[in-house]
């Protein structure tokens, strides 16, 4: 077990239509205006693992502590987030480490 001091949040997106791909990428950007993560950054998948083509982008974001994350979730620009994307994503997974 780890002992860092921090929180890992990573979320994994797949798209309705693979077409969308980079509208979800730029809605799920909107989130790096959010001030509470000490590290942030959204990818599409490279696809270099052939058994995990079904995720097509990735939030990685970085926290001091839980309530950096919750203070993240509360803020406007999560919703709008959410608001963009919602409607174009297929799966979404994420986990808190």
């Amino acid at each position: 077990m780890s002992d860092r001091s921090f929180i890992r949040h990573v979320v994994f997106f797949s798209a309705k239509d693979k077409a969308d791909v980079a509208r979800i990428r730029e809605g799920l950007s909107i989130l790096g205006g959010i001030p509470h993560a000490s590290h942030f950054e959204v990818c599409e998948n490279s696809r270099a693992d052939g058994l995990s083509g079904e995720v097509d982008v990735i939030v990685y974001a970085e926290f001091p502590d839980r309530a950096a994350l919750d203070a993240y979730k509360a803020d406007p620009i999560y919703q709008q987030s959410i608001d963009r994307v919602r409607p174009l994503r297929d799966m979404r997974v994420a986990a808190d480490f």
